[in-house]
């Protein structure tokens, strides 16, 4: 069985033809993108690396990889989003290759093939989060990183993802997120232990309403990053 929520899938491809409108359902994205991809780029130096993004959707955070001189992969099982990230390309002249496949079928053809594999605002989409995990560690070669970002579990973040992204600030779409899908760093980490991998940094991502402005720094307790590597 594929590791994906058909309802998850079908609720991006309805946006899809937005991606890559900044004042879009896909702002907070594009807002954040400088932000995970400095983070990316300082830990594992993307430049001539064979990187590949797992969800990519319609191909932000891939083009911008590529903008840095990764040679970069992007997958997918939404058609919609590919297509638009396809699209894009066009615009941009950068150069991704786009597929749509699952994580773990990738896993299974091209064990060990990348420097540096991203799974961004991924993983609480999905039925088996730790399906995702193993796959992106097989992925990735020995000494390769492998990068997750996720929302924390817990009361804040509940108030501040759902109630407050969704229902007050509009930031987004009503319905994007189930709490219960929600992983804490804790469950990560283990789960990225249980794959092989070794925790490097944790680093959490904050949204100052007032300023409208995202940062990066010790709160972990809604948004955050998790940087691992393979021995």
């Amino acid at each position: 069985m594929t590791n994906a929520d058909p309802i998850e899938l079908e609720k991006f491809s309805q946006l899809a033809h937005k991606w890559w409108d900044p004042h879009s359902e896909f702002k907070p994205l594009h807002d954040i993108n400088p932000l995970r991809l400095g983070y990316i780029d300082r830990i594992a130096g993307l430049a001539g690396k064979t990187v590949l993004d797992v969800g990519c959707g319609g191909g932000i955070l891939s083009e911008s990889m590529a903008g840095l001189n990764g040679n970069v992969s992007g997958i997918d099982l939404a058609d919609k989003p590919l297509q638009v990230a396809r699209l894009h390309l066009l615009e941009s002249g950068k150069q991704v290759e786009y597929r749509k496949i699952a994580v773990e079928q990738l896993a299974a053809e091209q064990p060990g093939n990348y420097d540096v594999v991203t799974c961004m605002e991924m993983l609480e989409h999905v039925p088996y989060p730790g399906s995702v995990i193993a796959a992106c560690a097989k992925l990735v070669k020995p000494g390769g990183w492998v990068f997750f970002s996720t929302i924390n579990r817990n009361p804040k973040s509940y108030l501040f993802a759902v109630i407050g992204a969704e229902y007050v600030l509009n930031l987004l779409p009503r319905g994007t997120h189930d709490y219960a899908k929600f992983i804490k760093p804790s469950e990560l980490a283990q789960s990225c232990r249980d794959a092989g991998l070794n925790i490097g940094n944790i680093t959490g991502m904050s949204y100052n309403p007032f300023s409208q402005e995202y940062s990066l720094g010790n709160d972990t307790d809604v948004n955050y990053m998790i940087a691992c590597r393979r021995d």
